[in-house]
């Protein structure tokens, strides 16, 4: 269950990179005691809460006869395969084997266990090669570490490939066409040039002829995991806050379906804070749904070769930039598993 010397990099960019974090699933997806099955990166993987709380994701496999893990029982600690019992902790080791006791394979790691952390109400994995076992440094989105900022997360299940959602939020310019009619992206100039200004951490793309009016600019950020943030302008209506944020984030489900996080946030304290949540559950987030779900629409309309017969002009920089650097990574990690 990791990166093999037969994913070639066209596999690899299908799929998903590997050597860093992934979002995988809204943390209420797994409840206490409970297990969940899920796919990333093209792979199957049970997730499950232990008894102290904590997560534990493992190759959904079990190491005897290959049976899924999670048609299996939940022991607090570790699952219990439904085949023939085996039992497997949250580190992937076998820890009994009840149709024969002290059989050679309990005591043995033999099932893939990947680090998790929680943040902000969604599960992160690491997913590493073979030669990258050991998890990178994740330093978290801004936004949602700071205790002055108020985020609620959306997530969706989109029939498209990965990179389609990440170019989406790489192309600011859609807002005005695409989203012309929603509540707050309907202001501003029908024409823009735009610039690429880099980061520490990654690039922006950007307007150079408009600031604060629409969707005018993003970031990406390759942080330990890669994440966009973004702004858009609220009218007064919208309370207290400001500007709206958006960190965004995707886990490629496998080639061609992909899971969405968008963490909506504004920086509000005390009542102010108070007036945000209540604003949005009652008002606002219906209406983002709406415009999300334009997102949708227009994704799953495009054909599975759409990158492969364009025309691109100066509005795509973002985009070009994005599969530049995306491909490089994916030849890459292909090249150090053939070496």
């Amino acid at each position: 269950m990791s990166l093999n010397t037969t994913d070639t990099a066209e596999h690899i960019y299908a799929h998903g990179l590997r050597n860093q974090w992934h979002p995988v699933v809204p943390s209420s997806f797994v409840a206490p005691g409970a297990m969940r099955k899920v796919t990333a990166l093209g792979e199957n993987w049970l997730l499950f809460r232990r008894s102290d709380g904590g997560l534990s994701m493992l190759a959904d496999r079990c190491p005897h006869r290959g049976a899924p893990l999670s048609l299996g029982k939940h022991l607090g600690d570790r699952v219990s395969c439904w085949y023939h019992g085996v039992e497997v902790d949250g580190t992937g080791t076998v820890t009994s084997v009840p149709g024969l006791p002290g059989c050679n394979l309990e005591g043995k790691r033999l099932v893939t266990s990947l680090p998790v952390r929680e943040v902000a109400g969604a599960i992160l994995a690491y997913f590493g090669d073979e030669e990258h076992p050991e998890p990178v440094d994740l330093t978290l989105p801004d936004p949602l570490v700071d205790d002055e900022i108020s985020a609620f997360l959306a997530y969706a299940e989109w029939d498209v490939p990965w990179r389609f959602a990440m170019e989406n939020l790489l192309d600011p310019m859609h807002g005005q066409f695409l989203h012309n009619e929603s509540h707050t992206m309907f202001d501003g100039a029908s024409q823009a040039k735009f610039r690429i200004r880099e980061t520490d951490r990654g690039y922006f793309f950007e307007k150079t002829d408009q600031r604060g009016v629409n969707f005018d600019w993003v970031e990406l950020c390759r942080t330990g995991v890669d994440w966009v943030d973004l702004s858009i302008p609220y009218p007064p209506s919208a309370g207290p806050g400001g500007a709206f944020g958006i960190v965004g984030m995707a886990c490629p489900v496998d080639e061609h379906r992909t899971g969405v996080f968008f963490w909506r946030y504004r920086k509000v304290q005390d009542w102010q804070r108070d007036t945000w949540r209540f604003l949005y559950r009652t008002l606002i987030e219906e209406r983002h749904w709406e415009v999300l779900e334009q997102d949708r629409v227009m994704l799953e309309a495009l054909p599975a070769d759409a990158d492969q017969q364009e025309n691109l002009y100066q509005h795509d920089l973002g985009v070009v930039r994005l599969r530049r650097l995306f491909q490089a990574e994916a030849r890459q990690q292909s090249k150090a598993a053939t070496a």
